[in-house]
């Protein structure tokens, strides 16, 4: 069965898609970044939930208060990518349920009145969106390296210091440099992976 979306596509989303290592010194812009945003925004949550934050890392200073916290493999290339930007968990998303889901008036305070409640369904639901924010890079023609060598609750700390924010993982981003990817490894087959009851 052919798949709706062309080769082309498929390829830029997936079969030549890899996680960067090095990157070209070429600026990645907020508008870029936006504009990924403004398509993956769209793909769903539980809820529209919507709890991812991005938070972009840009000056030397801010890199370098990051790059401290990141495992040693990690901090030579947080150091050079062009843009890393720290995906998190908003764990206040509630408050914005009446906007965002008003089909379900007095949601925010009978379910998501819990803080326990709002960092299980916040952090899968931000998750879900790291990996659309992923695809949504590499629909711009842009490299990632996602990474979660890091200390997060460090991290947490160094740049969401009033504790409503939960780093999930931290992503380089930019045009792929020299040797950027390793070898591609070994996937599961369908036959592997799929099961049909």
């Amino acid at each position: 069965m052919a798949l709706a979306l062309d080769d082309a596509a498929q390829n830029l989303l997936f079969r030549e898609a890899h996680t960067a290592q090095t990157f070209a010194d070429t600026p990645v812009s907020d508008e870029q970044i936006h504009a990924v945003y403004d398509l993956i925004k769209l793909a769903p949550t539980a809820f529209n939930l919507s709890p991812l934050r991005l938070t972009l890392v840009r000056t030397p200073e801010a890199r370098e208060r990051l790059v401290q916290h990141m495992s040693e493999g990690n901090k030579q290339k947080t150091r050079t990518a062009p843009l890393t930007a720290i995906l998190s968990t908003d764990l206040d998303f509630h408050e914005r349920l009446p906007e965002l889901f008003p089909a379900v008036p007095g949601l925010k305070d009978s379910l998501f009145a819990e803080l326990e409640t709002r960092e299980q369904h916040g952090r899968f639901n931000a998750a879900l969106q790291a990996g659309y924010f992923l695809l949504g890079v590499r629909a711009a023609g842009l490299a990632a390296g996602p990474m979660t060598g890091l200390d997060a609750d460090a991290v947490d700390k160094e740049f969401f210091g009033d504790g409503k924010q939960r780093t999930l993982l931290v992503v380089n981003i930019g045009l792929p440099g020299e040797d950027a990817f390793r070898p591609r490894a070994p996937r599961l087959a369908a036959a592997e992976a799929v099961t049909t009851v």
